[in-house]
């Protein structure tokens, strides 16, 4: 394995892991914000206000989005590591 071939195995598991967590990321960020904004505007300062809310969110966006991940992965792993390991 030469040094160019890990390091761009490595960009593209990186890129790969930017794919995957895009999605839950992006979803707490706009339920927080909302969050956050709705508690400016009511005074309310209660920490499970922000929290409840952002992990309900992500929870469904994980459920939802599991089967992306999983074929996202699947395909990296079989078109990318497992010839790697095999040696072809």
């Amino acid at each position: 394995m030469t040094e160019a071939l890990l390091f761009d195995t490595l960009r593209a598991a990186l890129w790969i892991a930017v794919q995957m967590s895009l999605p839950l990321l992006s979803v707490g960020l706009v339920v927080g914000l909302v969050v956050g904004l709705f508690q400016a505007l009511t005074s309310i300062q209660e920490n499970t206000l922000t929290f409840v809310p952002k992990v309900a969110a992500m929870l469904v966006v994980f459920w939802v989005s599991m089967s992306f991940m999983t074929s996202t992965l699947l395909t990296f792993f079989t078109a990318t590591i497992v010839p790697m390991i095999a040696g072809a």
